[in-house]
């Protein structure tokens, strides 16, 4: 075997390895704490892929993508409790007013430039917040304010109520999640949309001298990303079955997203889960330990990660880390010796 056809066996190996490690994890892994801690670095990932398909392809800043996730944590909850509507069904009604808000927004605001388009979102995200804080009801709905919604328990294993006993149902309905919305980003970013909107947020002025409507795209991004970040808005909702306005709609939520994607790599498909795998674990213990004397001390570190991976690596830490990985390869394979 050639060692170009090594490396690749290798490679295919070393996924198939890790896969069946994270299928298994809750088979050993018994702490309920460090499954939630794991529950969490998956939802971040997940919805930083999400935030990606914006924030990363169509070149991009968003600073508001909360306010969606809240769109689909309250509409699902609303629902439930005021008509008994399964989350399930829930959560795909917040998804698609999650999108045609972000499709109506995206219209004029992906027309902006820079920190413009950054601040507009940064404005509405906390215009969401303030509305929902000083609102009670909204028709039949009771939003509580403030004071937030707290989810009635269900007994036991409620697969239709969307609880479970166990932290485990979580860990897998997420890892899916996480699976589904890699392999939507991967297909975008091979199909000639995905590439027209990858031209249009490198180089707008040149793409659209090539006739690629480039606002088109842009929004239409917006519409997916939104979309499948309100959809993890309702798996918040049901994992801690408590939000409340200035959590899951607040300003650091968004710029939790975009300091992850930053840091791992906009753009790309492994940078975000690379971010979360960074940035989480410290977010969750910082929060854990050090709460109650430093609150908002993960933000402060994510900042001073940001400031050295945009120094020595502004693409992001997925350039080095596939480099390594790649090195790995080579040697194993012995690509490496055969180039010398």
């Amino acid at each position: 075997m050639n060692p170009a056809s090594k490396k690749k066996s290798i490679d295919i190996v070393l996924k198939i390895v890790l896969a069946l490690v994270v299928f298994t994890l809750p088979l050993w892994l018994t702490s309920p704490t460090y499954l939630q801690i794991l529950i969490f670095l998956f939802l971040f990932a997940y919805l930083t892929t999400a935030w990606n398909l914006v924030g990363g392809f169509a070149g991009v800043l968003p600073l508001g993508h909360s306010a969606y996730v809240g769109i689909g944590a309250y509409t699902s909850t609303v629902l439930f409790i005021t008509w008994g509507i399964s989350p399930w069904v829930g959560m795909w009604v917040g998804a698609l007013i999650a999108a045609v808000v972000g499709t109506i927004i995206g219209i004029p605001t992906l027309k902006l430039r820079g920190a413009y388009f950054a601040l507009s979102t940064m404005a509405f995200g906390e215009g969401i917040r303030v509305l929902v804080e000083n609102t009670m009801t909204v028709g039949p709905f009771i939003i509580n304010g403030p004071r937030g919604i707290n989810i009635p328990l269900i007994p036991g294993n409620n697969l239709a109520a969307y609880q479970f006993v166990s932290k485990v149902p979580y860990y897998y309905i997420i890892l899916i999640m996480l699976i589904v919305v890699l392999f939507i980003t991967r297909y975008v970013s091979r199909i000639r949309a995905g590439h027209y909107l990858a031209a249009g947020g490198e180089e707008p002025e040149a793409a659209q001298a090539l006739g690629v409507n480039v606002a088109k795209y842009k929004v239409w991004a917006m519409a997916l990303s939104c979309f499948l970040t309100a959809l993890g808005g309702t798996f918040l909702a049901q994992l801690t079955l408590y939000f409340y306005p200035k959590q899951i709609l607040g300003l650091d939520f968004s710029f939790e997203l975009a300091f992850i994607a930053l840091i791992g790599g906009r753009g790309t498909i492994a940078g975000p889960i690379i971010g979360a795998l960074i940035l989480r674990p410290v977010g969750e213990f910082t929060r854990i330990y050090l709460s109650a004397v430093l609150p908002g001390l993960h933000l402060v570190i994510y900042g001073l990660v940001l400031i050295l991976v945009m120094l020595f690596q502004p693409r992001g830490l997925v350039e080095p880390l596939t480099r390594f990985y790649d090195w790995i390869l080579n040697r194993i394979s012995g690509a490496e010796t055969r180039k010398e």
